[in-house]
């Protein structure tokens, strides 16, 4: 969570009635609780994103458990339950990793299916027309709410989406 425009965009998403899965990094979410606890208040689902937005390629098993276990406990102590699904950083994870990471917790690992490349900052009439072009039914879509564009990106998104017929929903 950031803690100036994690607090925009869910001003964002409860203003059209919007659902999201918010991945965190641990380290973040530890600084932020009061965050996790409003986004779990509004209907959303908290994700783990790690404890520090490591590559996974290169971790071992125990490593692997370590960014999760660590994240999740911070979750579960903030909104009382854990993370039920996990967003490797930069998409990275072997498949071993992944199925280490079911058999050990019952967490699957999820990817995305539209990435308007945010992090590069193209700017929000960007980040909103690379979304609505690249989102089909069931599509999963990334965004990062650390970076302003992409928040001033989605009331026109949100309602681009919905004008096509969509509807956000967590995740799970």
């Amino acid at each position: 969570p950031h803690p100036s425009l994690t607090p925009q965009l869910l001003d964002i998403l409860a203003a059209r009635g919007a659902r999201a899965t918010f991945y965190v990094i641990g380290r973040n979410a530890a600084r932020y609780p009061q965050l996790l606890q409003r986004i779990a208040a509004e209907g959303h689902e908290i994700g783990n994103h790690t404890w520090s937005h490591p590559s996974l390629y290169g971790h071992g098993e125990a490593s692997l458990l370590n960014q999760i276990d660590r994240t999740a406990q911070v979750v579960a102590d903030a909104v009382g339950r854990p993370p039920v699904t996990m967003r490797p950083p930069y998409g990275n994870i072997h498949p071993w990793q992944a199925s280490a990471l079911y058999q050990a917790r019952g967490v699957p690992s999820i990817l995305w299916s539209v990435d308007p490349l945010d992090w590069q900052r193209p700017g929000s009439w960007v980040v909103a027309d690379r979304i609505l072009r690249g989102s089909h039914n069931g599509a999963v879509i990334l965004s990062h709410d650390i970076h302003g564009p992409t928040v001033r990106a989605m009331p026109s998104t949100i309602e681009g989406l919905a004008a096509r017929g969509f509807e956000l929903v967590q995740v799970s």
